[in-house]
């Protein structure tokens, strides 16, 4: 049996279609009140629970052999957030305790490239850099790089643990429209497009499953793999996706020192208004940074293959489509 934590997000509803595929059990830990749509059709089973309440994890982790464990808090928003600590922190300091008492057999954590020290341009990044706790440009980025070191330090101890660091995350089954996804959904619909120069590193989530998967199974304990994808611009980005669909959409560049103004008050509308946020000083800077990752490892040790950048957005753009038609029939 697998525990997957996180199952209704991005990453983890592939994974369980993926382990479903190779014929595995699955147990998904479902958050109280949380939106399970991403799973409807699929056999697995349900369980409901919190990584900040020890009891409902122990509950969850009877009879299981492997975890996956991807929930979290994801947050590009400036300043400290409790939340976000409590829940990529502590929940997982919940989590390794009820592992090591259930005597899981083998544990994978879902960190982030951005838990990794950050690296100036001209130097390739790797596992080699280590994970920041100190990481000043965001919370959610220390947050994943202690707990990283916490799973870290289990994996010394008592517990047959191993991390995966995902770059950026694109593909399909993307149900609720992560920052990257809504660009390409918004771009596939040809809607005027206002893009910052930038690149980053993107990589397929069902390359980033499957490297999981392949992670829990013939990953060193304690070792850290980077599952990247390909080096791409905000620009050929847009391009790609007005090539897969044939339409024709504006495409407006704006300068960077605008942007950058502007973003200093992007916050304060996100907060006030609620809205899920997508353009703040973080996501500039990420799109800004040095995005020269290497996931050679994850190749050598795990046979990591990320497929074709041109692939992922039409797939991704074709099930946005599909999504859409299928949503408007109910």
């Amino acid at each position: 049996m697998n525990l997957v934590t996180g199952a209704t997000g991005h990453i983890g509803n592939v994974l369980v279609r993926k382990l479903l595929e190779r014929g595995e059990r699955v147990r998904a830990l479902i958050w109280r009140g949380e939106d399970t749509s991403s799973l409807d059709g699929l056999d697995v089973e349900r369980i409901e629970g919190d990584v900040l309440d020890p009891d409902s994890l122990r509950l969850a982790l009877r009879g299981v052999e492997t975890v996956y464990h991807l929930a979290g808090v994801i947050s590009i928003m400036p300043g400290r957030q409790p939340l976000v600590w409590r829940v990529n922190v502590e929940g997982t300091r919940n989590l390794l305790e009820a592992a090591r008492r259930e005597g899981i057999r083998r544990l994978l954590y879902t960190s982030s490239i951005h838990a990794i020290r950050r690296a100036p341009h001209g130097v390739v990044i790797d596992e080699s850099l280590g994970f920041d706790p100190n990481n000043p440009y965001g919370e959610y980025d220390r947050s994943k790089a202690a707990a990283s070191l916490e799973v870290q330090h289990a994996a010394q101890a008592d517990l047959d643990a191993v991390i995966v660091c995902p770059t950026g995350v694109i593909g399909p089954y993307d149900f609720r429209g992560s920052e990257m996804g809504e660009v390409i959904r918004s771009a596939a619909e040809a809607r005027p497009m206002f893009y910052v120069e930038g690149a980053y590193d993107f990589v397929d989530v069902r390359d980033v499953a499957e490297g999981m998967i392949a992670a829990a199974e013939q990953g060193g304990r304690g070792e850290s793999y980077i599952l990247g994808g390909h080096k791409i611009s905000v620009r050929s980005l847009l391009e790609t996706v007005r090539e897969v669909t044939g339409r024709a959409f504006a495409q407006i560049k704006i300068p960077f020192s605008l942007a950058e103004a502007a973003a200093k008050f992007t916050p304060w509308y996100y907060r006030h208004t609620k809205a899920k946020p997508r353009f703040t000083p973080y996501s500039l800077e990420v799109l800004q940074s040095n995005s020269d990752i290497s996931h050679r490892k994850a190749e050598r040790e795990l046979g990591f293959r990320p497929r074709p950048v041109f692939e992922t957005i039409a797939d991704t753009v074709r099930w946005f489509f599909e999504n859409r038609r299928a949503r408007a029939r109910i």
